[in-house]
């Protein structure tokens, strides 16, 4: 659980280095970065907590995956979207700033993939096994 977690925070971290910094030395300057980093940040806490509450559960019935997928992006979804238009409407640096809303987009479907390549990674101890065939 812990090592998916990092990767998770470090997978973040990258995205924020990897598009901020080429944005703000391409003329975004250092709202580019006070964009990116935000942007990520708004996306990964949910993405943590949905993480820990979907391995949790596919311990327990691992069927579930598809189900648990679909709702910890809708939960997320809903937790990033309201959170970045609190700060596209009242927090000075975001405030009508469109450059804000596609990071925040961005963040958000890199951040989605990762989460979701990591739910649907099996777990070191439960890989498949292959099977074993008798020549008759």
């Amino acid at each position: 659980m812990t090592g998916r977690i990092l990767s998770l925070i470090v997978a973040g971290m990258l995205f924020w280095v990897l598009a901020g910094l080429p944005a703000r030395h391409l003329g975004g300057g250092d709202l580019a970065l006070i964009h990116a980093g935000t942007a990520e940040l708004l996306c990964l806490v949910p993405a943590i907590v949905t993480l820990v509450w979907a391995s949790r559960l596919l311990a327990r019935d691992p069927q579930q995956t598809p189900i648990l997928v679909l709702g910890a992006t809708g939960i997320r979804m809903f937790g990033v979207l309201l959170a970045a238009l609190i700060l596209f409407m009242a927090v000075p640096p975001f405030q009508n700033e469109a450059s804000f809303l596609f990071w925040v987009l961005g963040a958000y479907l890199y951040t989605l993939a990762v989460e979701i390549a990591l739910l649907l990674r099996a777990p070191q101890g439960l890989q498949s096994v292959p099977s074993e065939t008798t020549d008759a």
